[in-house]
């Protein structure tokens, strides 16, 4: 028996070989249809958001007329009389609300013997109060010490001297600049309960069937004093 091929070329599985091809052609159509939806999907953003730029601009260009217009209705004269008059009703307002009872407080705790408050100018600018002081003293010594009481107090702050000069009486002048703040200081706190006399200040309670307790002592006896 012969088993020689005497076939000019072999055989192929041409089957399979379409199979792979149909494929391949349908994920190159896949990918085009992808490709394609994506363009139109971008293509509509691309012109949604050419829409709103171009509307944005137009209402900016329409907000910039009437802004123009606006602005050449408005007279510069009545514009700053305005201004000035909202100022001073604010430093009105400002004044109103400064307590003179409360700053002179500060300074009747702060003031030391050897120191004398001469002048005193309140100044409201945006919400901040400036204080300008003159005060007269022998020494530098007793001008500094009042300077560090305004400052410990809470209600004064950034407390500088401004000016300086000497009286014929040869007194020493300072010109005090500080910002106010009105800052009350902490309470003081509360006397804690236990032996002893209670928070409350009265005398302790009489123990039962010993009669009532003795009077606390008054006057200079309660401190110890001898009465010179």
């Amino acid at each position: 028996m012969l088993r020689t091929n005497l076939s000019t070329r072999p055989f192929y599985n041409e089957r399979a070989v379409h199979v792979l091809l149909a494929l391949a052609g349908l994920v190159v159509i896949a990918l085009t249809a992808f490709n394609a939806i994506r363009v139109i999907s971008l293509s509509r953003q691309n012109t949604q958001l050419s829409s709103l730029i171009n509307r944005d601009r137009d209402e900016a260009q329409r907000l910039t007329r009437e802004a123009q217009r606006t602005r050449a209705g408005i007279n510069p004269d009545e514009l700053e009389k305005t201004a000035k008059a909202a100022a001073i009703a604010n430093s009105l307002i400002d004044q109103r609300t400064f307590s003179w009872t409360e700053f002179f407080n500060h300074i009747e705790e702060t003031l030391p013997p050897d120191v004398m408050l001469t002048a005193v100018r309140p100044t409201f600018t945006d919400a901040v109060t400036t204080i300008q002081m003159t005060v007269l003293g022998k020494r530098t010594e007793d001008i500094d010490e009042f300077m560090e009481k305004l400052e410990a107090t809470g209600a004064f702050e950034d407390v500088l001297p401004a000016q300086q000069d000497t009286t014929e009486e040869g007194l020493h002048r300072l010109l005090l600049e500080s910002v106010y703040t009105g800052a009350q200081p902490a309470p003081p706190e509360a006397v804690p309960t236990g032996s002893g006399t209670p928070a409350t200040g009265k005398p302790p309670a009489a123990p039962a069937g010993r009669g009532p307790a003795p009077p606390p002592p008054s006057g200079r006896a309660a401190r110890g004093g001898t009465g010179r």
